[in-house]
């Protein structure tokens, strides 16, 4: 298909990724010897970090258990509990419009997750570091994409799910990237179209092309390229800006070896505006533009 499902209640919860809600980014903090670059990725975005209960317009890190994921006994009693702790932290939401499709946009000289990295490698930091991140890309007469990193500091483990994900051919990814949705807000058509608790295969149900470098994977998921994604798509942005949604995204269990599955990354949508869409040029930014090495 593709080239190259018990709810905690929320207040329990506060946002999950570390850092309180803010956008202010200064030299001082960048020349400050406790530079973060996952702090600068978290802040800089066009869609805001804000809080998961009371945000509006912008995104959150809904914690794992609000997900329910298979668990380590999944295949004799069917039985799926609350995932846990993600494996990656959240690294950031870019909300992009453009003129044609964005493909590969960790690859691009102006990602800001990029330009953070370069910078952080420059003081001699988070050379280990690894970005997954999810574009899921949306047509339209203007094209605009939703993009979700997340980041590992230290080497994901060799034969772990993940590992075998990101260092596997794309008729494995296809097979088993996976999102889970839960509705947390929003009008009864949305809830109905898309499902609340829904789980999915993107890469059996959606053209995805995956893009990977040095010292990243990403996943551009096409919607569309399925005229039913696509409809479920336009009732939901018809009313985006009473619509939250927590995301889920996972490497699907298949084996026994492989359980309790965990979550790669989560995040919470709320009620996001259009308008707040960063535009982007499309033109070729060529090799020389590449954060890593492309395969």
């Amino acid at each position: 298909m593709c080239p190259t499902t018990k709810n905690p209640n929320d207040t329990a919860y506060e946002d999950a990724s570390g850092f309180a809600p803010t956008r202010v980014i200064s030299l001082a903090v960048v020349e400050d010897p406790s530079y973060d670059w996952r702090r600068e990725a978290i802040e800089g975005g066009s869609l805001r970090h804000v809080d998961l209960h009371k945000g509006v317009n912008g995104w959150a890190s809904p914690p794992g258990d609000f997900f329910r994921l298979r668990g380590p006994d999944y295949f004799s009693s069917r039985q799926k509990y609350p995932s846990g702790e993600w494996l990656l932290r959240p690294a950031g939401v870019d909300w992009l419009r453009s003129a044609n499709r964005l493909d590969n946009v960790v690859g691009r000289r102006d990602n800001r997750i990029a330009t953070a990295l370069r910078r952080a490698h420059s003081l001699g930091r988070a050379r280990k570091a690894f970005v997954v991140a999810v574009n899921l890309q949306i047509p339209g007469r203007e094209c605009h994409s939703a993009v979700f990193y997340y980041a590992a500091e230290d080497p994901i483990p060799a034969g772990s799910l993940l590992y075998r994900f990101i260092h596997g051919d794309d008729a494995f990814r296809n097979a088993r990237f996976k999102i889970v949705n839960r509705i947390v807000k929003g009008p009864w058509l949305v809830r109905t179209s898309v499902g609340n608790h829904a789980a999915c295969l993107l890469g059996k149900a959606l053209g995805c092309n995956y893009h990977r470098g040095e010292n990243y994977l990403e996943i551009d998921v096409d919607i569309g390229s399925s005229a039913i994604a696509t409809a479920i798509l336009h009732i939901a942005l018809g009313c985006v800006t009473e619509v939250t949604i927590d995301m889920g995204f996972l490497v699907e269990a298949q084996e026994e070896e492989e359980l309790p599955e965990r979550l790669i990354g989560a995040v919470r949508v709320a009620q996001m505006e259009m308008s707040s869409a960063r535009y982007v040029e499309t033109r070729d930014v060529g090799k020389e533009g590449r954060l890593g090495i492309l395969h």
